[in-house]
């Protein structure tokens, strides 16, 4: 979310961006992918369970301390910015609504999968909460 904040400068009236402040984690929190476990063999479709310590889960738009919602990276190279709300498409899957599970259908494979828990605004903590990423492979 980025809201604009007015300013005067030396003659003119000009816009400066105001980038939305991360929500810092507690220390240790951490969350991690329950099920399936690194390395398993699964059949389509894939039941993934999150596990969270250290802070509780809330829906998206929920300001209270020490909560989140998780997303699901699936199949990234790379880990997507940590100072900007987390895509949502196919790869980076959105539980704002404060699920712990799903049941995806993933083809045939080798899957990559990693959980990032957002803040209100699904913008990752700092320090980042994530968990390991692991590959399952789907038969």
């Amino acid at each position: 979310m980025m809201r604009m904040v007015k300013s005067l400068g030396a003659a003119a009236l000009f816009t400066l961006p105001l980038m939305a402040q991360a929500t810092t984690a507690p220390d240790g929190a951490s969350t991690q992918i329950l099920s399936p476990m690194d390395g398993a063999t699964v059949s389509s479709p894939v039941v993934i369970q999150f596990g969270l310590s250290g802070m509780g889960v809330a829906p998206a738009g929920t300001d209270r301390d020490n909560t989140g919602h998780h997303h699901l990276l699936i199949n990234l190279d790379e880990l997507p910015p940590m100072d900007q709300p987390v895509a949502s498409d196919d790869q980076h899957r959105h539980f704002g609504g404060g699920q712990t599970q799903v049941s995806l259908d993933l083809p045939p494979g080798e899957h990559t999968l990693q959980l990032l828990l957002g803040d209100k605004d699904h913008i990752p903590h700092t320090p980042p909460v994530m968990s390991d990423k692991i590959t399952i492979t789907v038969e």
